[in-house]
């Protein structure tokens, strides 16, 4: 179970990158209760960038301490496959770099959008990063010609993982054309560059679902734990467990986040990170509209 905390950050007009979003986020823990929390925001033209918010925990809750006004990653040049944005921060550290994986989007098309999952490279902590490459680290193939989105990257059994959302065929849903997507897993030796099989992490439970997204995974307490954005007829937070951290069996109602009564997050759930500071599990989420309602924070209890 968990306790809402309420927002964290909201949509904030005189900082340009998240003027009128403060979406997905990925947060590293510093060490004595401070953290530094890498954002997507969004732009009045619905443009997204990486930027960064620096926060302590305290007394079981997360301040907010400040709120840089630049972003850390922008947009891609036009014409590439992130053009209209990045987004969707994951940041794995290897040696004295940082590999951070995000996903590039373009805007426009029938379906609406294209999404691809890139990288991003920083030799300087974290505070400038530069493009590995112009294209994605996983491209169409093949067996996945629709695309690739949000993941996550964490050493399993002294190799390198990636659960990543895998789109698959769109469709019209709800009275308009929506994607359909899954968490797969990937491998490398390096993190450069991705094998994929089409392992499937966790399925859907049924035939209303056909959105799984935005992996969380955390080996937590001797358990392989992960939490994601699932969708029927709009998003929640569910959660699943494995013995060997690569068949999930889902379990929404013990640690995931339905909605709430009323509110910022009454409509919707979505893009949870979840971290543990020292005896506490924190999750920070979206809620109403993919964050144009802000950032929020829970605690479980």
């Amino acid at each position: 179970m968990w306790n809402r905390k309420g927002l964290l950050i909201t949509p904030n007009p005189d900082i340009h990158w998240m003027s009128h979003y403060v979406g997905p986020t990925f947060i590293e823990n510093c060490g004595n209760d401070q953290l530094i929390l890498n954002i997507t925001g969004r732009d009045g033209n619905n443009h997204s960038r990486i930027g960064r918010a620096h926060a302590v925990v305290k007394d079981k809750d997360v301040v907010i301490e400040k709120i840089e006004p630049d972003p850390i990653f922008d947009i891609g040049e036009i014409g590439q496959f992130d053009e209209s944005g990045v987004s969707y921060p994951w940041i794995h550290e290897s040696g004295d770099s940082k590999l951070m994986y995000y996903v590039g989007w373009v805007s426009g098309g029938i379906a609406r959008f294209q999404n691809y999952t890139g990288l991003a490279i920083s030799e300087d902590g974290g505070k400038n990063y530069r493009r590995y490459k112009k294209v994605p680290i996983l491209d169409r193939t093949e067996s996945e010609p629709y695309g690739s989105g949000s993941c996550a990257v964490y050493v399993r059994d002294g190799k390198l993982e990636m659960m990543y959302t895998a789109f698959e065929p769109w469709g019209m849903r709800h009275g308009r054309m929506q994607p359909s997507y899954n968490i797969k897993l990937a491998h490398s030796v390096h993190g450069l560059e991705w094998e994929r099989k089409g392992e499937i992490a966790v399925d859907f439970e049924d035939s209303s679902e056909y959105v799984i997204g935005k992996p969380m995974p955390l080996y937590d307490e001797g358990v392989h734990k992960l939490w994601y954005s699932y969708r029927g007829e709009s998003y929640r937070i569910g959660y699943a467990e494995s013995l060997d951290g690569s068949l999930y069996q889902r379990k929404d109602d013990i640690a995931g986040l339905d909605v709430a009564d009323n509110g910022w997050d009454s409509q919707m759930v979505e893009y949870s990170f979840v971290f543990r500071n020292g005896p506490d599990l924190f999750m920070v989420y979206n809620g109403n509209d993919f964050g144009r309602t802000g950032l929020g924070l829970a605690v479980q209890c």
